[in-house]
């Protein structure tokens, strides 16, 4: 009796992205979380969620942050914070 060869397929979930609280994202971001509340207060900083009295910042949005924040030079960038 000849062999019966069965293929599975297994598919796996890419992990969910994590969602960073104020220091993480701090952290990620090479700088001080004091710096990140002001940018959050004035809102200059990146999109962040509100849970509640919890504050998570996304990965694409510190992404997304970072590449508004990047320029070819320092006249570039000067006239982009006006």
């Amino acid at each position: 009796m000849p062999e019966q060869i069965t293929s599975t397929k297994t598919t796996i979930a890419p992990a969910p992205t994590p969602n960073l609280n104020t220091k993480e994202a701090a952290k990620f971001l090479n700088i001080k979380p004091a710096t990140l509340d002001q940018h959050r207060w004035r809102g200059t900083g990146p999109r962040f969620v509100k849970i509640g009295r919890c504050v998570r910042y996304r990965m694409a949005d510190l992404d997304a942050f970072l590449t508004e924040q990047t320029f070819s030079s320092t006249t570039e960038a000067q006239h982009q914070s006006k």
